[in-house]
């Protein structure tokens, strides 16, 4: 669709199918029963989902299926049944986040075009890159990215879809872990709770301050236009059929107009807003007035205007024009052909007879054959060959009219449905590399905790912006792994740090999203992959195996006995100690109640309070901020049930380097008992 724009509609169910199709949808996107993003959405049995289709192509409109989770290896089988059944429906493309599970599609579906999932965290322009080298045609923007992020993304040469409205996460998309670690309802296998909704405070009690208000570029369609981005989405599997018609109807206009109306605006801000609309990434400028609640005020406009809504979608939508050509002739069986410009089909009817009073004439053909109310068809032309005295009685020509509407119908179907190759195969998990007794690796924030650091420990995980310190305070560069930010915004920048890091020695680099693969590798770096690449899988293992990673730390959502079976295309470890990361956001919530120099004077300051009292630190780096799980987690005394795993990570936050020292020494040795007020993450429990 190169050059071509695509309003981009989200559908629930099968009636927000004919919302989005009704109302000026280019594309829809849905999920099946599996691996969809919006579990807890309606959703598609694979009967309605094979209506939807082929009613989304009977208008030419696109259809994208979302298999954008994270997926386990016990979840192969169910995994390429999903694929077969999106070959045989002619699914025009699969939205995707997990690696492993693009590596099974592209061996399964090998002309199936993948669309990187905004889950991929995909924000700079090599992750873009890494993206089209992986196979994928199309990324999605990460919803935090500005005007000018966007342009510049553009320039990776694949084709960009980008959030246009509805709901923002808190977090940068497939990095929050909050839901999980709460509750074991992972927002990477599609079962948000939407805690961030809950009171979280930064000050005083009752505060919502993870809650951003929905996103609106409608006023900006000329500037998002003018990034060069491809495709619009809008947010919403969620909603319902009548927030898509709003949705849908007021983008549609804006994009053909080059305008926004106003009415449309009010009328998308009472189906569905928090406290309003913000436009704040977009135009560079995230800050407080970004976040909003869903009021009162808003269910109750919503009340009032949901029932209008359902007038927007009710009539079917005129997606083409037909033009029919029909010969009576005498002693022959009638025949009516009919095409839409692109498609021609044609019909047989019953022989004429002699008219005993009026024959039929041009008037009555045009009478009969140009009722498509109820149609996708607007009448255009009709061409007629009559011998002179025949007669074609009307319930004839109405029959003939209603098989060659239904003829076309099947052929723009048939021309709109692409064709699958799908080549089922069993998946390998093979147990083959001689795995060592496992490395202890540490992660420091400061270089002020080396001297912590035990002779031990394998690798040390040290900051990009505490690498250059690292080296003046005399620490080993062979025994140090560079990690830059887990959110890049001057990726020229970080480029330019990491090649005078190499210079200086430095040979190893932890890579913590997928475009910092692509630039490890071509500065010649030895990759680690990081927790945030989401690896649940051994295809996850292979597919950055084969891309030249080293090795991998997996999720921390999953596990002991997951994390066990993985299958060995590379070493790989896990997190056993620290406080977990459970957000990454580019807006600072403690930016609501205080200024940044505020929080440098006072760290202890720094922290989430949540309706239960538990404190939640932040870690800020003065571009994102890090939300840390309120209990530290402790597996000192359990080691013996973490198997299968090349090495175990300890991450620290602000411990001391002599706290550093002791919790090192605790599991170089070993203990029996664990310390008060710790959590075992998600090892024993798991995610949904």
């Amino acid at each position: 669709m190169a050059g071509k724009t695509e309003l981009l509609a989200p559908c629930g169910g099968p009636e927000a199918v004919l919302a989005a199709v009704r109302c000026g949808a280019d594309a829809v996107y849905l999920g099946g029963s599996s691996f969809s993003a919006r579990k807890n959405a309606r959703n598609f049995t694979e009967e309605e989902l094979e209506t939807a289709v082929r009613y989304c192509h009977l208008h030419g409109v696109r259809v994208y299926q979302a298999v954008n989770t994270v997926i386990f290896d016990n979840q192969y089988e169910e995994l390429l049944c999903t694929l077969e059944t999106a070959a045989r429906l002619g699914i025009d493309g699969l939205i995707v986040q997990d690696l492993g599970a693009a590596e099974i599609m592209r061996k399964a579906l090998p002309d199936m075009p993948l669309h990187a999932s905004t889950q991929m965290t995909i924000h700079t322009k090599q992750a873009a890159l890494f993206a089209l080298e992986k196979g994928f045609c199309r990324v999605v923007a990460a919803r935090e990215m500005s005007r000018a992020d966007i342009a510049e993304l553009v320039g990776g040469g694949a084709e960009v879809e980008m959030f246009v409205h509805g709901a923002l996460c808190m977090s940068v998309s497939g990095q929050c872990y909050m839901s999980a670690m709460i509750g074991s309802r992972s927002a990477n296998r599609g079962l948000c709770a939407q805690a961030c909704r809950l009171p979280f405070s930064a000050r005083e009690e009752g505060r919502s301050d993870l809650s951003l208000k929905d996103m609106s570029l409608l006023r900006e369609m000329k500037d998002v236009i003018g990034t060069g981005a491809l495709s619009f989405k809008i947010e919403g599997r969620m909603k319902r059929p009548e927030y898509v018609a709003a949705a849908v109807t007021a983008y549609r206009r804006a994009i053909d107009s080059g305008a926004a109306d106003f009415a449309d605006e009010e009328r998308l801000r009472a189906v569905f807003s928090r406290s309003g609309f913000t436009d704040g990434y977009f135009l560079g400028r995230p800050s407080p007035e970004m976040f909003g609640v869903r009021g009162k005020d808003d269910v109750v406009s919503a009340a009032e205007v949901l029932p209008k809504l359902a007038a927007l979608y009710e009539k079917e939508k005129k997606s083409a024009v037909i033009g029919f050509e029909i010969k009576i002739k005498r002693g022959e069986s009638a025949v009516l052909s009919a095409t839409d410009g692109e498609n021609t089909v044609t019909v047989v009817g019953a022989i004429p007879q002699e008219a005993i009073h009026r024959p039929t004439d041009r008037e009555q053909l045009e009478k009969q054959l140009f009722k498509l109310g109820g149609t996708i068809y607007e009448p255009s032309e009709l061409s007629s060959e009559i011998d002179e005295g025949l007669i074609l009685p009307a319930a004839e020509l109405n029959r003939l009219r209603r098989e060659a509407v239904a003829a076309l119908d099947s052929a723009r179907i048939a021309a709109n449905t692409p064709k699958r190759t799908f080549i089922r195969f069993t998946p390998s998990l093979p147990k083959k590399l001689d795995i060592k007794p496992r490395a202890l690796r540490v992660a420091l924030t400061s270089a002020e905790q080396l001297s912590g650091v035990p002779d031990e420990a394998e690798y040390i995980i040290l900051p990009m912006h505490e690498c250059e310190r690292a080296v003046s305070a005399g620490a080993d560069i062979s025994r140090l792994i560079i990690s830059p930010p887990r959110y890049t915004t001057d990726e020229n920048a970080e480029l330019s740090v990491l090649r005078r890091l190499a210079d200086m020695g430095f040979t190893r680099l932890l890579c913590r999203n997928i475009a910092q693969l692509r630039i490890g590798r071509e500065l010649g770096y030895r990759l680690h992959g990081d927790f945030g690449l989401n690896v649940t899988n051994s295809y996850a293992l292979k597919a950055l195996a084969d891309y030249g990673a080293e090795d991998c730390t997996v999720s921390f959502e999953m596990k002991t006995g997951q994390i066990a079976a993985l299958a060995d295309y590379l070493p790989y470890g896990a997190i056993v100690y620290g406080r977990l990361p459970l957000m990454l956001t580019r807006n600072c919530p403690l930016r609501n109640v205080r200024n940044c120099a505020e929080c440098k004077a006072h760290p202890e300051k720094r922290f989430l309070r949540d309706r239960t009292g538990r404190s939640f630190p932040v870690r800020c780096d003065g571009t994102t901020s890090e939300i840390l799980n309120s209990e530290t987690l402790y597996m000192a005394d359990r080691l013996d049930e973490i198997r299968g795993v090349s090495f175990i990570r300890l991450d620290f936050d602000r411990e001391t380097a002599e706290k550093v020292s002791s919790v090192c020494s605790e599991y170089i040795s070993g203990t029996h008992s664990a310390p008060d007020g710790i959590t075992r993450g998600l090892f024993y429990r798991g995610i949904q």
